[in-house]
């Protein structure tokens, strides 16, 4: 996936002031979604191998690439298909001024991970989603559809919830990787989600339902 990002990107202040948000209403559609998405329009600029596929491990120069290790790379890309968006949002709809702050830094942060996981997928020829998963398409739809403190409240509800669930999965594969890639990249990932949920904790609107449901022990 390539996202179109100018360099005016870099500097979130300059981004987020030439987004105009189009919040949803009803179902989502395409013309609900933030600017940020519209312009992933194409596949990746690279094909996957030949010899790809989503079964099995395969050698690379950096090690064997597991199934587990291309879930990660995969679900990151999508994690920052649709927060990056919503943070961009935020910046512009929030009610408050700590959420409207705190999606500053989001956003910020989700584009470079993007950045990264483009460079990890091209490297290990791995091929990345383009758009939202169905669910994430609701959570952005739920968020879109509303105003004020309930825009607020749910926003931080399904960011957090979404952090919690990807957190796990980029422990267990910097827990268990072979290859040297993916393993620098799950750091990047954990340490960019772990502030992520520390701040969107510090708004004060987290509830139990903004957390995963806690693992059977």
């Amino acid at each position: 996936m390539l996202i179109t990002c100018g360099a005016g990107l870099l500097c979130m202040t300059s981004a987020c002031a030439g987004y105009t948000p189009t919040p949803g209403a009803g179902a989502f559609a395409p013309s609900t979604v933030p600017a940020a998405v519209e312009t992933e329009t194409a596949e990746p600029s690279f094909a996957p191998s030949a010899e790809e596929t989503d079964a099995g491990t395969r050698q690379t120069e950096w090690g064997p690439l597991s199934e587990a290790d291309r879930d990660l790379v995969r679900k990151v890309r999508l994690a920052s298909l649709w927060e990056m968006p919503m943070a961009q949002d935020a910046v512009q709809r929030a009610g408050t001024a700590r959420v409207r702050e705190i999606s500053k830094e989001i956003a910020s942060q989700h584009h470079t991970l993007d950045r990264q996981v483009r460079d990890v997928a091209a490297k290990l020829e791995i091929k990345l989603p383009v758009k939202p998963t169905t669910q994430q398409q609701a959570w952005m739809s739920d968020i879109s559809d509303r105003s004020g403190t309930a825009y607020d409240r749910t926003y931080v509800k399904w960011l957090r919830l979404a952090h919690g669930q990807i957190f796990g999965l980029i422990g267990s594969v910097r827990g268990s990787t072979q290859n040297t890639l993916v393993r620098r990249f799950a750091e990047q990932a954990n340490a960019a989600v772990l502030n992520h949920q520390r701040l969107l904790e510090s708004t004060g609107l987290t509830t139990a339902a903004s957390f995963p449901t806690p693992p059977p022990v």
